[in-house]
């Protein structure tokens, strides 16, 4: 049977290579992942990942010496954060007052116009 329409004979050449190719195994791919650069073993029949190998991070600190000293650091770094925690809750009460003050001034200072106007009263 002839086809006048191109397309037609497309399909039927794509339905072959369909079947053609569903008679072969594919074998499963591997793919970096762009994130976090691990690699991804991919099965195309299952669409799925069926393996995961994570990437090589390498060592934070050369020797023990120097995870000691960086640990140090670190908790001095604590102790100074926890310092102006407890500062600034102690200076609180005494910051909230001074808002509420300046805002009770400019209060003060502008004057009550009354009820605002709503785009619906000026229908």
């Amino acid at each position: 049977m002839r086809y006048r329409d191109d397309c037609a004979i497309i399909r039927i050449d794509e339905s072959a290579w369909v079947k053609r190719m569903s008679k072969t195994k594919i074998e499963a791919f591997e793919v970096g992942c762009p994130c976090c650069g691990a690699l991804l073993k991919v099965d195309p029949e299952a669409r799925a990942v069926i393996a995961h190998t994570p990437p090589v991070r390498p060592k934070t600190f050369s020797d023990f010496e120097q995870a000691a000293r960086a640990m140090r650091e670190q908790e001095g770094r604590k102790e100074s954060l926890f310092r102006q925690a407890v500062d600034a809750e102690k200076n609180k009460a005494d910051l909230l007052e001074r808002k509420f003050q300046e805002a009770v001034k400019r209060a003060k200072e502008t004057p009550d116009t009354g009820k605002p106007i709503r785009d619906f009263d000026l229908d």
